[in-house]
């Protein structure tokens, strides 16, 4: 790649893009690209916000796959046989794990109560208390962190293990991925910290050391980038299928439609962006896989509330720079 648009590029992103920590950006299996930004490198971990779902949804398939959950269409409810409902509320019965996947699933709220759900010694039954209401099953709405804890307890519940302990065990150590340990929040101060913390390697879970399934996961930009591979390469890792082929396949494709925002929704992966698919995060966390021209771009990015939508620097920049190289 010539040394000048490698120069204008991150000229780009030091000033538009400024709370990058690190992009990677592989094409063929091979790495085009790699630099780090603000006091980062290849061993800093990093808050990846939302790309945290798309994870879930490789355990998920990953479940699936090894006949712990025996389908998409279960209901949830299956998985939390002590759970009571409350008196006349009859939506919560009929609501699957696809609808939980693919964010069909309706909720009681107009606004989310944050603070009463973070307070919480249960964040699933939290999240199971506020499902149903008035609403329909099958309309989108996007659930950002109240709704898909319950997709951590149906793995829990599914595999009699930690979902840190069964991702390490299914997903994190053949990829040769290293997530230390679980983070319980102790109060509001700790969980703001977090947000801006850089380089601590965890998996936020609840007091009742359920992980975090929405957020609350660190990884380096060279973990992200070994996830989206895994998925370029149809669920294989170094000739072994760690997820199948037919999973990523259906996760990947469009399932429902934020039409609002005019975006389409695989399982808990966005499709149909750019030329390819991504898992997306707060502050400009990104894996974007292009299946046409075999290329993953995995961008790390430190916190910040109002950060610049990483689709336009991947669709306007680094796609055309890389598009033709072998």
């Amino acid at each position: 790649m010539e040394q000048e648009k490698i120069i204008d590029l991150e000229k780009i992103i030091n000033s538009d893009y400024n709370n990058i920590a690190g992009i990677i950006v592989m094409k063929n299996g091979k790495k085009l690209y790699e630099n780090y930004f603000n006091e980062c490198t290849h061993t800093t971990a990093i808050h990846v916000f939302s790309v945290t779902k798309s994870i879930i949804s490789l355990l998920i398939g990953i479940a699936i796959d090894n006949g712990y959950i025996k389908s998409i269409d279960q209901k949830i409810l299956d998985f939390f046989p002590n759970y009571i409902i409350k008196r006349g509320e009859k939506t919560i019965q009929n609501i699957t794990i696809k609808n939980m996947l693919t964010m069909t699933a309706p909720y009681k709220y107009k606004s989310a109560p944050y603070t009463k759900y973070f307070t919480s010694d249960d964040w699933v039954k939290s999240a199971l208390d506020l499902l149903g209401g008035k609403s329909s099953i099958g309309e989108f709405r996007y659930t950002p962190l109240i709704g898909p804890d319950i997709l951590s307890g149906i793995l829990v519940k599914a595999t009699g293990q930690s979902v840190l302990d069964f991702a390490k065990r299914f997903l994190f150590s053949p990829l040769g991925i290293d997530v230390k340990a679980n983070l319980v929040f102790k109060n509001k101060e700790e969980q703001l910290a977090f947000l801006k913390a850089k380089g601590v390697s965890v998996w936020i879970a609840d007091p009742k050391m359920i992980n975090t399934a929405g957020w609350g996961l660190t990884l380096t930009a060279i973990n992200i980038t070994k996830i989206g591979q895994l998925c370029l390469d149809g669920g294989k890792w170094k000739n072994k299928q760690i997820v199948s082929a037919e999973w990523i396949e259906e996760s990947t494709k469009e399932h429902s439609r934020w039409e609002k925002l005019n975006l389409s929704f695989g399982f808990l992966w966005w499709t149909n962006i750019a030329n390819g698919y991504a898992a997306m995060g707060d502050s400009g966390n990104v894996i974007y896989i292009n299946p046409k021209e075999k290329m993953v771009v995995s961008i790390a990015s430190l916190y910040k509330p109002t950060a610049k939508d990483r689709v336009e620097l991947i669709k306007k920049y680094i796609e055309p720079m890389f598009e033709h190289c072998p």
